[in-house]
């Protein structure tokens, strides 16, 4: 079932991404040749007017073939065809090139609005002035690695319901006593009253002491509750939720590939689409509205992604694009097709090493 979902979330986001790319190329008079879902082998299309429509095989992306866009020898042919995406002014280009991120983050925009009018779980601290938040619960927001919570079983989103030990016990804690509970008995076996999907659980954590001695079992902990609120308010919180996760994605891409420059990079910090499903399969277990956010906050991952300049990449596009502006005339068309060409195959071995690592973490 979390296949299932998993690659109709995939569909979604990107058939909403090209579709970017395509309805702006086509305002700006360009040939759209085709449009597909997936890459080939070809299972199935149609052709509408001048563009194929077609759904392939492999679902892990999807494209959309501009005349003109690739340098292919056709195109060479017709140098002059004014609908050729290389004969359109520079802006016009970037204009298509951007699309799909801009439709990526109005996606999740609208997501994320569509879940603060059916009740967004929310931060009770952040939840807007006068706004109500209902079904409040002590929720672990963020578990450490190799941590004693994540050890146990503990995960992000279960609702701390009781700590206890042998002779002592806490009930309905807050943040603060839950952490005076774990300081008190460092060194004990403490059993840990959940609840995860509706459903009430234990598990058992021994604390580790942190580099200041203070005894830990590696979790975050905040008050989250149902935060609904009326469209208008809606759209304006969804608005602001879009663009805090967009600044922080790209801040997070940024240390990443900082990381990476410097040697200190972790690729198996990173998922691919079978530690994605994993996700899927966790948040659809607590409800619709989870998997509403989710899929926001990849649509969102998405839309970063392809702004990084590499070749391959919409970003390595316009970064070709802003090349020509510079240098006043196009980029050798065989160079640009043998760079976009080493580009792809580096973005598919990098995806072939984190599906390694996700297959590792599973075993």
């Amino acid at each position: 079932m979390s296949i299932i979902i998993f690659i109709i979330i995939l569909f979604v986001l990107v058939v909403s991404h090209e579709f970017g790319h395509f309805i702006v190329a086509k305002k700006s008079g360009m040939r759209v040749d085709e449009f597909s879902f997936g890459f080939p082998p070809k299972l199935f299309g149609f052709k509408k007017g001048e563009t194929t429509y077609n759904i392939n095989l492999l679902p892990l992306g999807g494209y959309v073939k501009i005349f003109g866009e690739n340098n292919t020898e056709d195109d060479k042919e017709d140098k002059s065809n004014k609908r050729s995406f290389k004969n359109k002014p520079l802006w016009s280009q970037a204009l298509v090139l951007c699309a799909g991120v801009t439709m990526n983050f109005l996606l999740a925009w609208l997501l994320l609005s569509v879940g603060f009018i059916t009740g967004l779980p929310s931060s009770v601290s952040q939840a807007p002035e006068g706004s109500v938040v209902l079904n409040q619960a002590l929720t672990i927001t963020s578990v450490t690695p190799n941590s004693p919570a994540l050890k146990s079983g503990l995960k992000v989103g279960d609702k701390i319901l009781s700590l206890k030990t042998i002779n002592d016990i806490t009930e309905t804690p807050s943040a603060d006593s839950v952490r005076y509970f774990i300081k008190n008995h460092g060194n004990e076996n403490i059993t840990v009253t959940y609840n995860r999907a509706s459903e009430k659980l234990e598990t058992n954590v021994v604390p580790e002491n942190s580099t200041d001695g203070s005894p830990v079992i590696g979790i975050s902990m905040d008050v989250i509750g149902k935060l609904q609120l009326p469209i208008h308010q809606a759209l304006w919180e969804g608005l602001k939720l879009s663009s805090s996760l967009f600044v922080s994605t790209i801040s997070g891409f940024y240390n990443l590939i900082r990381d990476g420059v410097t040697g200190h990079g972790n690729l198996s910090a990173l998922s691919g689409p079978v530690g994605i499903v994993g996700v899927v399969g966790d948040a659809a277990k607590f409800g619709f509205v989870y998997l509403l956010s989710f899929t926001a906050l990849i649509s969102i991952n998405l839309a970063v992604i392809n702004l990084i300049p590499f070749p391959a990449l919409d970003g390595g596009q316009l970064l070709f694009l802003l090349i020509e502006k510079i240098k006043g005339s196009r980029i050798n068309p065989k160079v640009a097709n043998i760079v976009n060409m080493v580009g792809f195959a580096v973005l598919m071995l990098l995806m072939v090493i984190i599906t390694y690592h996700d297959i590792i973490k599973l075993l």
